[in-house]
């Protein structure tokens, strides 16, 4: 079942800004500011500074000092497309975290923006660098899968280990689900003691279909939400969105685009409907998600404990159904990419979900007993019920654009509509729900589409500091969209 394709083109141009931009930190005139800028706020006697190195959205550079570590964490163009909005939420949910959670995380030294960072290279963090062994992602993951492939949870896992393993996971997620807010959208920091909603939430695939699907910025929602199905709306419409303006890449054929904008059609059809998710919490309260918070970010002692979860950019207030739905990262590996297919990674995961639920009932039984969590708070009925309601897949195609497709047709139109002969053709059975409006856009857009099939052009809406990077790249004599790569470095 096809899923929706990145355009290559912006793909390629954006990975082409990243790597130039961060090339630079090999030349001694960039690092050593660097340095001097972490000594200024951290002071002390620094022995050694490094890159500790280069995550998808940042690159943090580590002082060491007799006792301790710092590092500096920068965000990379060509990657990131909001790095002021990002910085600051991740610095606001931060500060919230290690205020309001016993969640292990970085200490915050000091932040700012582009123009107070050294060089005026981007927007920072200054933060304590937390020892660790090991991370989650390498704990669970196949041995011996080579560091480029696509990680997969190793098959022949100790069950007790992984329950282990899980078990702090799910410690993590009952943290972030005991806050509740009144608005769906990113927190500010008002005082020292007071965290409001009042910026709109940032996620990682509205970064992802701006850096990616020629999502022009200006279509990004602007506002905070205080309804469930408000915000399902507005992610519907972003779908819709993504098909018309991704200029490469988005379709195969004439019947590919009908059967994508037919998916997303009845996407928002639903959601409008208020059928998508039936929420008794349609108005709150809104918990906590962080959309990067997985495996990788999550760091270990040498004895497999939790030693600190790092990158929280991406975290926010959302409807209380994308915290009941389970983790889809029990298996380290996305299901539309899952090798064996969508039916084969849902077989797995229900496999291991059940460890995962024990694990975290037992977590909830300590947290109970000591008093902190009420018995009807319990996250793990609520985990179950997602997946068995099939909840789980609507959230999961809410918050991955690119997967949509491949999810609409195969786990949610067999939810609301008489089963189709085959999930491939459904999408014919589905042509008299729309209505003639939607029928004559929907032809209209299958010209479009067939028409800039003929050529291969790069449109999409970078940010400000993404410009500068391409037109210091060109400064630099080089080009963007060069095809020869530069040297291998």
């Amino acid at each position: 079942m096809h899923t929706m394709r990145a355009d290559d083109m912006a793909w390629e141009q954006a990975e082409k800004i990243s790597h130039n931009w961060l090339l630079q930190f090999l030349k001694l005139e960039i690092k050593k500011p660097i340095a001097m800028f972490i000594l200024k706020h951290h002071r002390g006697d620094g022995t050694e500074f490094t890159i500790l190195g280069k995550g998808s959205y940042n690159i943090s550079l580590r002082t060491k000092y007799q006792n301790s570590s710092v590092v500096i964490r920068l965000s990379q163009p060509g990657a990131v497309f909001f790095p002021e909005e990002k910085v600051v939420n991740e610095v606001a949910i931060m500060r919230f975290l290690a205020d309001q959670t016993s969640i292990s995380i970085p200490f915050i030294l000091h932040s700012g923006t582009k123009e107070e960072s050294p060089l005026e290279l981007s927007p920072f963090i200054i933060m304590d660098y937390i020892e660790h062994k090991t991370d989650m992602y390498d704990a669970l993951n196949t041995p011996g899968c080579p560091k480029e492939e696509r990680g997969i949870l190793d098959p022949n896992i100790n069950e007790d280990t992984l329950e282990f393993l899980y078990g702090q996971l799910a410690g993590v997620l009952l943290q972030l689900f005991k806050n509740s807010f009144p608005r769906i959208g990113s927190l500010t920091q008002i005082d020292d003691f007071t965290w409001e909603i009042s910026r709109r939430p940032l996620s990682m695939n509205i970064n992802e279909l701006i850096r990616l699907g020629g999502l022009p910025r200006s279509k990004i929602p602007d506002t905070t939400f205080s309804t469930t199905s408000s915000y399902l709306e507005a992610l519907a419409d972003l779908n819709i969105e993504h098909l018309v303006h991704q200029r490469n890449d988005a379709v195969e054929s004439a019947d590919d685009c009908r059967r994508k904008f037919v998916a997303r059609q009845l996407f928002r059809k639903l959601a409008r409907e208020k059928r998508l998710i039936v929420s008794p919490f349609e108005h709150g309260p809104f918990k906590l998600r962080c959309d990067d918070f997985r495996p990788a970010n999550v760091l270990l002692h040498e004895n497999l404990e939790i030693a600190g979860v790092v990158d929280w950019e991406f975290a926010y207030a959302a409807p209380v159904e994308f915290s009941y739905a389970p983790p889809w990262w029990l298996l380290i590996e996305r299901p539309e990419f899952w090798p064996n297919g969508i039916d084969d990674w849902e077989n797995m995961f229900a496999h291991r979900l059940k460890t995962f639920l024990r694990a975290m009932r037992d977590c909830e039984d300590t947290e109970i007993q000591k008093g902190r969590l009420d018995e009807n708070n319990r996250l793990s009925s609520h985990m179950q019920q997602s997946w068995d309601s099939g909840t789980f897949w609507i959230v999961y195609a809410a918050l991955h654009s690119f997967a949509l497709d491949a999810i609409y047709w195969q786990k949610i139109d067999p939810m609301f509509f008489k089963a189709a002969e085959n999930p491939e053709t459904a999408w014919k059975e589905r042509l008299g729900l729309l209505d003639e409006r939607e029928s004559e856009e929907m032809e209209k857009l299958v010209a479009r589409k067939l028409e800039e099939m003929k050529t291969r052009v790069l449109e999409w809406d970078p940010d400000e500091y993404t410009v500068e990077a391409i037109a210091k790249a060109a400064e630099a004599g080089w080009s963007p969209l060069d095809r020869q790569e530069r040297s291998r470095d």
